[in-house]
């Protein structure tokens, strides 16, 4: 069965294999017996669904993916995001105020093993000794250096996990500082990952802003603390049900996603690059 996939929108994780569209379909025939549009964003529900309507005259047409609350099932390389990108888990044990994973993907579920070098897991040290020990052997084997996009929980960072990450030897991996709370197992993992020889370079943080009764002042500490801890911070703006329209917070957040602004920033603030 021929399936084409329709995204709202693209991104450097859409696939760009010939069944991969994004947008509206051309004035011409597709040789295709099934649509599936895939939604990650809510506020793009309704365009997808402009889409769905858009392509119905080609072929059957469902609509899906996370933010229709879409628990997802196992990872098929290719399918939904660029090959090289792979997911080897699905869902959290935390249950984060702020964040749906657990609530529509339920607690870890470990999938099977495919092949890539980006890794997407929402919480991959949540997984058991023998799912990590799997997935780091199968990014020790890939071609391109290992990228943990999906986010490292500092306090699950123990000495066996560190060894695994001293192992592989990603390119850039990425922990969070969301809650209070994180700021402490963060400075520990800070501490330990130096000591593994790893550096800012390595080491990114992404540092929730913008959520209810935050201020700038507050997040700025935030994003300096992460700084001090030995992280690169990565602002990522608090979206509620819908993407924040908050054109300041977004102005703000811009100028902490960029390594080049934050290092002026942490010289203006601290002295300290």
């Amino acid at each position: 069965m021929r399936v084409a996939r329709v995204f709202p929108r693209k991104t450097t994780a859409t696939p760009d294999d010939a069944l991969s569209f994004c947008g509206p379909p051309e004035d011409r025939e597709y040789d295709i017996d099934k649509v599936e549009v895939s939604v990650t964003w809510k506020e793009d529900i309704d365009l997808a669904y402009d889409l769905a309507n858009q392509w119905f005259k080609h072929a059957e047409v469902l609509v899906g993916g996370p933010a229709m609350g879409d628990p997802g099932g196992d990872f098929v390389p290719g399918q939904y995001v660029k090959k090289g990108y792979v997911m080897t888990s699905r869902g959290c044990p935390n249950k984060c105020w702020f964040c749906d994973v657990p609530k529509r993907e339920g607690g870890i579920r470990e999938l099977p093993v495919t092949e890539g070098y980006n890794l997407l897991d929402s919480n991959i040290l949540a997984c058991s000794e023998g799912h990590i020990r799997k997935v780091f052997a199968m990014l020790k084997q890939q071609d391109e250096r290992p990228v943990l996009t999906g986010g490292l929980e500092a306090a699950r960072l123990d000495d066996w996990r560190v060894n695994m990450l001293w192992d592989i030897r990603p390119k850039v991996m990425y922990f969070a500082y969301d809650t209070p709370d994180d700021l402490e197992p963060l400075v520990e993992a800070g501490r330990k990952l130096r000591v593994a020889d790893f550096t800012r370079s390595h080491c990114y943080c992404y540092v929730l802003i913008g959520f209810p009764k935050d201020t700038r002042e507050e997040a700025q500490k935030r994003l300096l603390d992460a700084w001090k801890a030995g992280f690169m911070p990565y602002a990522m703006l608090w979206q509620g049900k819908e993407r924040s329209t908050d054109k300041e917070w977004q102005r703000f957040q811009r100028t902490w996603c960029r390594p080049a602004a934050t290092r002026a920033h942490v010289k203006s603030e601290l002295c300290d690059i």
